[in-house]
């Protein structure tokens, strides 16, 4: 499918397997397109696939979207699905790490590997608290001061897909 730009591939039948070695970033019903954007924009310059799960809070076609992840677009693996029930299908359990405010293990203590997935909440809400009881030994935070309620979606994003990348000694980005 595609929309002015984007590429949305479909479901790659090998990720989640032993063959999988791409990181992968999920957003749950994201809502605002500037984070959007600016993830698409990271996982362009990062090589990473980027997982939105539906309902989604825009239209891809939206220009806020489009202004936020600039040109960068056709390089973004970007895939869309219908529910978290598709990611689940997708993805082994012992692969995904759950971002939230709420989690008290440290992200920079989880130790990264090929094929691991991030799964971010949505910007006003997080994520779901079934999702957050189902995976609660898979949740992690990024730790901040008490000044904020958290970090910007897309901050959050960078600062986990780098950490991932720093790990695994660069080698996703075939540098």
């Amino acid at each position: 499918m595609s929309t002015e730009g984007f590429v949305v591939r479909e479901p790659q039948d090998w990720w989640g397997t032993a063959e999988d070695e791409s990181l992968h970033v999920v957003l749950f019903e994201p809502q605002i397109p500037g984070n959007t954007g600016n993830i698409g924009r990271l996982c362009a310059g990062a090589d990473v696939w980027l997982h939105l799960v539906e309902p989604l809070g825009y239209e891809l076609d939206n220009k806020h979207l489009r202004r936020a992840g600039l040109d960068y677009w056709p390089h973004v693996k970007l895939c869309v699905h219908p529910n978290f029930e598709a990611i689940e299908r997708t993805f082994p359990r012992e692969r995904m790490w759950f971002f939230s405010k709420k989690a008290t293990q440290n992200y920079a203590d989880v130790s990264y590997s090929p094929g691991s997935v991030f799964v971010f909440g949505r910007e006003t809400t997080g994520l779901s608290d079934d999702i957050m009881q189902r995976f609660d030994d898979r949740l992690i935070r990024i730790p901040i001061t008490d000044k904020v309620r958290s970090l910007n979606l897309s901050n959050a994003c960078a600062v986990a897909v780098y950490e991932a990348l720093r790990q695994l000694e660069w080698a996703p980005l075939g540098n």
